[in-house]
């Protein structure tokens, strides 16, 4: 029986890969994405403190926007305290709603991929042209604001047509974060050429531990902690790649910021055999010194 396939990459197990390493002969890297959305008030999707009731749903709509007003600035904080880098996921409709965050960001020196328009829609209800102009669209914006277009993507909750892929190649876009099937950055087939997939977390990430399985603050750290220390220990015989997703208006509430807080000391502590970096400086080891080891 053959099943139905993607055809963006072949099945090569983690144990039958050229052997490279980090910069400065580190073995994993770690970036952090921040994600920062913007949602439509009255209409659309977003996530959900509560079950949704009519519209307006002003509970929800303000909940996820206590990270944009509050929540993303305390990250700002403590990232800066401990002097990590982070990139920026960023739905193109943040530059009006919350200009002085984006800037604040820029002026860090952060990455900005990005990601979409707004969390409100999603591209796998698109037609190819509809999907193709909001690319265009969200591309333009980062573009104009940020004075170089982004190199890297995540779809507003990563959902994807047939040809998301393609479509992003065709638009420049260097890598994706959609795919979660690897912990290795790996080639992905397009017809405009080679992407890459870097590897974004659906475990390590407060989304699906916090709102989808009502993980503690505690238990969401303890997540990442655990993680840390076993892909280090991994990482001493294969290169690998540790993404951690952060939505400031969950994991910005107080009391998920302290206990996520003692969890970045120790990897900011770590730096010395630890490559901290953005998702766009592995893209660009992969393009570059990379490009023929990569799976």
């Amino acid at each position: 029986m053959s099943l139905p396939h993607h055809g963006r990459f072949d099945y090569v197990p983690i144990t039958r890969r050229q052997d490279f390493t980090w910069p400065g002969g580190k073995r994993l890297a770690v970036y952090f994405g921040i994600n920062l959305e913007h949602f439509s008030f009255g209409e659309g999707r977003g996530a959900q403190l509560v079950p949704k009731g009519n519209e307006p749903d002003v509970l929800n709509y303000a909940w996820r926007d206590y990270g944009n007003r509050v929540g993303a600035w305390r990250l700002i904080e403590t990232f800066d305290a401990l002097d990590l880098p982070a990139t920026v996921l960023a739905n193109s409709t943040m530059y009006d709603h919350a200009p002085e965050l984006m800037a604040a960001h820029r002026d860090r020196g952060d990455e900005i991929a990005g990601h979409g328009r707004t969390n409100a829609e999603r591209q796998d209800t698109m037609s190819e042209p509809e999907e193709r102009a909001m690319i265009a669209e969200a591309t333009e914006v980062l573009t104009r604001a940020e004075g170089r277009a982004p190199g890297g993507w995540l779809s507003p909750w990563i959902a994807e047509s047939f040809v998301t892929p393609d479509l992003l190649a065709e638009a420049g876009y260097r890598y994706t974060l959609n795919w979660c099937m690897d912990d290795q950055p790996i080639w992905m087939r397009t017809r405009a050429g080679p992407l890459l997939s870097i590897p974004y977390p659906q475990e390590v990430n407060d989304i699906p531990s916090v709102v989808a399985r009502t993980d503690t603050a505690d238990t969401f750290a303890a997540m990442i902690l655990d993680d840390f220390e076993e892909r280090l220990a991994q990482s001493r015989e294969q290169s690998l790649v540790m993404g951690i997703a952060l939505h400031p208006y969950i994991v910005g509430q107080p009391y998920r910021l302290r206990a996520l807080r003692r969890v970045l000391e120790r990897i900011a502590g770590a730096c010395e055999e630890v490559w901290i970096t953005r998702a766009g400086d592995i893209a660009a080891e992969c393009h570059g010194p990379l490009r023929d080891t990569i799976a």
